[in-house]
């Protein structure tokens, strides 16, 4: 059996140390504080990793909550210390932007379960001075808005102005409306679904495979072992990168023209340009993202199911709410298709909840929500600036 590394090179296992030692600022809460997890166990000590962009008002109501999708951070707005690049809504979030910062106090966390500081599979356990594996409970959608509700509280926020997201992030700000509809005035999620579908249940089972089927994942023990599992976490991004975009959108772009030849080679090296691009997509991936974060990650977003919680009936889920709703779709997304997203438009109509329900017509598939687009910018902008109107902001 291969000698356990030492701590120097544990930490050296854990990259930019993220994980347990994040760049950002970090809530702690001890062993007063559990988190009450749906897998029936508590979670304790836990940390929750975050940022915050503006300025809190004076009666602490103009706080927005962004919620990250599944391989997203609580960098949205500023430069990710892990890959250098910027926010990955920098468009949407910052002075004069559609969520202005000169108005609005804005707070991203990263989730639990994640790898970006938030405590996860890849944090120390205190209770073994090791990292979690797959230690760590299962976390859920309803976990991670649980979690973020403390966080909330800890920065002395009673009542969220808006809560915003797309895909998973925008799961999160369905549950966030469920589980805590009073402390909610608006709400907009983005690119999603009241639950999970079969296929996509069944993409995320393929990538989790993947991973655990690469020698390197050592039964979710590879810290301690100072093996990564790149190839399998690498097969399982690009699985799902497929899903985020659409066909027209990989033919206007790709086509089938050739990567760096003038003809097929006749082999297994890339030949296309499309067999490049996803090849970089996972190499790039397993450098910034944990392989037990994402087994977690694609479990939560699996469970999630609001109207199992009632019965099967989704309405009564929303029943009572006061919280303003815009629910925004894009026509070429079929990961979360804009059917799944008008369930939930029809559920909040039952419910008599104030709604509205923007579809952006284009072609860049589920990801539309993370790139430029002006109508889908256009759209936020309309929404929180009407919403703001009516909280007297």
């Amino acid at each position: 059996m291969s000698a356990e590394p030492s701590r120097e090179q544990l930490d050296y296992s854990l990259g930019s140390r993220e994980a347990n030692e994040p760049s950002s600022p970090v809530a702690r809460f001890g062993p007063d504080e559990p988190l009450h997890l749906d897998a029936g166990r508590d979670l304790s000590p836990f940390q929750i990793a975050y940022n915050t962009y503006g300025t809190l008002n004076a009666d602490k109501s103009n706080a927005i909550l962004v919620c990250h999708a599944l391989t997203g951070d609580h960098y949205p707005a500023s430069r990710s210390p892990v890959t250098g690049k910027p926010g990955w809504w920098s468009s949407i979030i910052g002075e004069g932007k559609p969520i202005d910062t000169s108005k609005y106090f804005v707070i991203c966390s990263n989730v639990i379960g994640g790898c970006m500081g938030s405590t996860g599979p890849a944090s120390i356990d205190p209770a073994t001075g090791k990292p979690y594996g797959l230690g760590l409970p299962v976390i859920t959608i309803r976990d991670m808005v649980r979690a973020q509700a403390m966080l909330v509280k800890r920065l002395g926020i009673d009542t969220l102005f808006a809560v915003i997201g797309g895909s998973m992030g925008g799961m999160q700000v369905l549950q966030w409306t469920v589980s805590y509809p009073e402390r909610v005035f608006a709400a907009l999620p983005i690119a999603t679904g009241a639950r999970h579908s079969s296929q996509n249940i069944a993409f995320h089972e393929v990538g989790r495979q993947a991973v655990m089927a690469d020698p390197d994942w050592q039964g979710g023990r590879y810290f301690e072992f100072g093996k990564r599992p790149h190839k399998g976490l690498a097969v399982a991004r690009m699985t799902a990168h497929v899903t985020y975009l659409s066909e027209m959108a990989l033919q206007r772009k790709f086509g089938r023209n050739l990567q760096d030849r003038d003809q097929l080679g006749f082999g297994f090296d890339a030949d296309f340009q499309i067999e490049s691009y996803l090849r970089h997509q996972g190499m790039t991936f397993v450098d910034r993202f944990d392989a037990n974060s994402y087994l977690y990650m694609t479990r939560a977003m699996d469970y999630f199911d609001i109207a199992g919680d009632y019965d099967g009936r989704l309405a009564n889920a929303f029943r009572g709410s006061k919280t303003r709703f815009c629910m925004v779709s894009f026509s070429s997304d079929w990961l979360f298709p804009t059917e799944e997203n008008r369930a939930v438009v029809h559920a909040l109509n039952a419910a008599a909840a104030s709604v509205s329900f923007v579809e952006i017509d284009t072609d860049r598939g589920h990801d539309a929500f993370l790139l430029d687009e002006p109508e889908f910018f256009a759209a936020i902008d309309g929404f929180v600036s009407s919403a703001a109107t009516a909280r007297g902001l």
